[in-house]
């Protein structure tokens, strides 16, 4: 199920680009259709990448307790980032997807 609109602390993963692929949590939300983005990795929280939303597919997914903090003012570690979509970006090699799913090869 895809969403529709970003949410702050929403997980999103890129569709275009050099990062194709790869899973950010949003920590922004700006004019004209870009969001803020990171990763707490190569794209840390002091500089967040700024993607159009054309180039976006949105989990329905969210990090409950990063947005908070982000919606708080409170302040959030890029190593929480990071852990939070470590399972997106860094899958398991047992063949499990980001959701735990056996991945069944025939």
């Amino acid at each position: 199920m895809k969403m529709t609109s970003p949410v702050v602390g929403g997980i999103a993963q890129s569709k275009q680009g050099r990062d194709k692929g790869r899973y950010y949590l949003i920590v922004g939300i700006e004019q004209g259709g870009l969001i803020a983005l990171t990763d707490g990795n190569f794209k840390k929280l002091a500089s967040p990448k700024k993607k159009n939303i054309k180039h976006l597919y949105l989990l329905p997914e969210k990090a409950e307790t990063i947005a908070l903090k982000l919606i708080e003012g409170k302040q959030v570690f890029d190593t929480e980032i990071y852990s939070a979509l470590k399972n997106y970006n860094y899958p398991k090699p047992d063949g499990s997807d980001a959701a735990g799913n056996e991945n069944k090869q025939a």
